[in-house]
């Protein structure tokens, strides 16, 4: 695969990449890397299902046609499952909420709403539906493959009890509810917080291939009880009526109707996302995704709170109590919870190291700016690690207030981390040669943190031991 890949590269620019660097996909089946050489860079795509690849390559060209922010596709070898897009960098907007003040990720959830409106409607009449994949609408197969994920993946492996004849005529109330508005809007499908990426103060949008037409209520309801996120309530009501401010510019809307579908609309995707959880947690092993289900748990309280769900269903009334009081479902990823820091020494020549977390998440820090070591003789065979060469880092000064810097700075992610149960932060120091400055820097950061007790550090020098 990374064969046709590089001829792909080659076949587009000229000449052939000279890097191939992992890139996570996070719940995806596709295989990504960062391809490229000095000129050029280039995400490159692998994927064995045709039509998914088809669908989202279509879909991209639809979208930049009609000025919407997505990755522009620079090649394609769909015989081959292949395809080179725009790198749009690693910065996803959940990466950006981890560290970002209230009022940042307020503002930007701000700017991210207002768009929505103009994505579902505007930016999209027209839009050529033909290459959708799996279906053309969400319409009620679509329901309930979905409903039966939560059933089969989340209740039945977590030992939920219901009675299936009850809980099959909730799910026929559920379906025609839902399907009793208008569903012939741009429906993105999958629009969360890692779906979308902040670059150089610009929003674009990733992996929309499963798009297709359905109600603009899905999409808000998938960006504003995305289960990590976290957001407040009060963040979530403003962000509510927000939108509805844009979408009134555009389409007559009855405002309480709309709002009311909007919840039906997020509890199937809190029923959606569970079920997600679930099959890649309990069936595919991946427990890392057990560690949402909490998230999603304390969203799915808020509602039953609020007596927000309509219409009349008693079956799914009782399960969704019984989920959000079950106590085993709320320790999940909790009992052995510890944040993980990754602290890598490299050498900017061979480029950065691969974050094996899946995250994207944490700093870079460049020490080319600082004395360096590895200029003078006597240190030129030495790390570090070694004693005089910290004893010679430690009485420049600017190597202090570089220390000290980064220090705050990661300080500050990790008390925010702690808060919110992240699991991964990465913090990668670089310089030239990855044996002096950028060692010396990760050493001393990674001795420091090591007397936490409640982190696991997790250190390597990229040149030393790979």
């Amino acid at each position: 695969m990374k064969e046709e890949i590089a001829e792909l590269f080659r076949k587009t620019y000229g000449e052939m990449p000279d890097c191939f660097t992992p890139v996570a996909p996070h719940g995806s089946s596709r295989t990504y890397y960062r391809v490229g050489n000095a000129k050029h860079t280039v995400v490159a795509a692998y994927n064995a299902d045709e039509k998914e690849n088809r669908a989202f390559v279509d879909f991209a060209k639809q979208l930049r046609q009609r000025g919407v922010n997505v990755p522009e596709i620079m090649a394609e070898d769909l015989e081959h499952g292949i395809y080179l897009q725009e790198d749009l960098g690693d910065r996803t907007l959940f990466d950006f909420i981890k560290t970002a003040s209230p009022e940042e990720i307020r503002q930007t959830y701000k700017r991210i709403v207002r768009e929505l409106p103009r994505l579902q409607i505007t930016a999209t009449k027209g839009f050529d539906y033909t290459n959708a994949y799996p279906r053309k609408r969400f319409d009620d197969r679509s329901i309930r493959w979905d409903l039966n994920y939560f059933k089969y993946y989340f209740l039945k492996l977590a030992d939920i009890p219901f009675s299936e004849e009850e809980l099959e005529r909730d799910f026929d109330t559920l379906t025609h509810y839902l399907l009793d508005t208008d569903t012939s809007f741009f429906l993105y499908r999958d629009f969360q917080s890692r779906n979308i990426m902040l670059k150089e103060g610009e929003i674009f949008f990733i992996d929309f291939q499963g798009a297709r037409q359905g109600a603009l209520q899905y999409d808000l309801a998938s960006l504003l009880y995305d289960a990590k996120a976290d957001l407040s309530e009060e963040l979530r009501k403003e962000l509510l009526q927000t939108y509805m401010e844009e979408l009134k510019k555009l389409i007559p809307v009855d405002e309480q109707e709309f709002i009311d579908r909007f919840y039906a609309y997020v509890y199937i995707r809190i029923m959606q996302a569970t079920g997600s959880y679930g099959y890649r947690g309990w069936f595919q092993q991946k427990t890392h995704f057990l560690q949402s289900i909490p998230f999603a748990l304390d969203n799915l309280s808020r509602l039953q709170n609020a007596k927000r769900l309509k219409p009349n269903l008693p079956c799914l009334d009782r399960i969704f109590d019984r989920m959000v009081c079950n106590e085993k479902l709320r320790q999940l990823g909790r009992d052995t919870y510890r944040l993980t820091i990754a602290i890598k020494s490299f050498s900017y020549k061979k480029g950065y190291p691969h974050d094996i977390s899946g995250n994207g998440g944490g700093y870079i820090f460049d020490c080319r700016c600082l004395p360096n070591p590895g200029r003078y003789e006597q240190y030129k065979q030495m790390t570090g690690k070694d004693a005089e060469v910290i004893a010679f880092l430690k009485k420049e000064p600017e190597a202090e207030e570089f220390y000290a810097a980064a220090k705050s700075l990661v300080m500050q992610s990790i008390r925010r981390y702690k808060q919110r149960r992240f699991t991964n932060l990465s913090v990668y120091f670089g310089c030239t040669g990855g044996r002096h400055r950028s060692v010396y820097m990760a050493q001393r950061l990674a001795t420091e943190l090591q007397k936490d007790e409640e982190l696991d550090v997790q250190v390597s020098h990229v040149e030393q031991n790979g």
